[in-house]
């Protein structure tokens, strides 16, 4: 574990505890959140060292919130998390071959770690951003949960102080990026219509849900589209000029 320190350099580690900073603050919003919305003071801390991902526990207190069954947040929850089905592919080789360490890394696996380990072109530098950022985002999400929890305790009306706001930031300053695609863009305009659409008929949650039909939509679209022609086919045929 130490060589994974040493690894690191200047602008690596900076980058890395910039984005801790950014998910204490949301680890914040969601404690305050949580418990503001008459949830137990214990249960985000639980979510946060149990389940250790964002989207999922959001998504999993704003079902349960708004009255929704305790099943069927836990279903929506591993739906969103079904994308770290591909990650365990791209990044199964920094975990280690140890049953414990694959087991720490597996649970450290999150969109901004593996984010960081694929930008990185040596495996050392993958490995050593993997680690870092996991850990580091670990050890921060859980602290601002704590704190956010306390906070929304002793605070009657959470809303007010805007914590609402900051989960939804980070996730658009994430996004933003991707939108330089064509493809990405239609997914996105066609899940925020959807998403839209549905939020004032069914519980907090499901609209997020309902906006994956963006990406189902332009996945059909791709599918269906020609493939283009090959150069060869497009070469004009040469007509023999002897005849039999």
């Amino acid at each position: 574990m130490r060589s994974i320190w040493r690894t690191l350099d200047r602008d690596l580690a900076r980058d890395i505890a910039l984005v801790c900073l950014a998910d204490a603050i949301v680890g914040l919003s969601f404690g305050a959140i949580t418990v503001g919305a008459d949830l137990p003071v214990w249960l985000p801390m639980l979510l946060s060292l149990v389940v250790f991902a964002g989207a999922a526990q959001f998504l999993f207190v704003g079902l349960v919130a708004s009255g929704g069954n305790p099943v069927a947040a836990v279903v929506a929850g591993l739906l969103v998390n079904a994308r770290h089905v591909p990650f365990g592919f791209a990044v199964s080789d920094l975990l280690g071959t140890r049953t414990l360490t694959r087991l720490a890394g597996t649970h450290l696996m999150i969109d901004e770690t593996v984010a960081f380990a694929l930008a990185q072109r040596e495996p050392a530098r993958r490995r050593a951003a993997y680690w870092a950022c996991g850990i580091g985002l670990f050890v921060t999400w859980n602290l601002g949960v704590l704190a956010g929890a306390f906070l929304g305790a002793a605070v009657s009306d959470t809303a007010a102080l805007g914590l609402d706001a900051a989960f939804p930031a980070v996730l658009l300053a994430l996004v933003l990026p991707s939108l330089r695609d064509a493809g990405t863009r239609r997914a996105v305009l066609v899940g925020v219509a959807v998403a839209l659409a549905t939020a004032p008929f069914v519980p907090a949650g499901l609209p997020v849900l309902f906006g994956l039909i963006g990406i189902v939509a332009v996945l059909r679209r791709d599918a269906d589209r020609p493939a283009p022609a090959s150069p060869a086919s497009e070469r004009p045929v040469r007509e023999d000029s002897t005849s039999c």
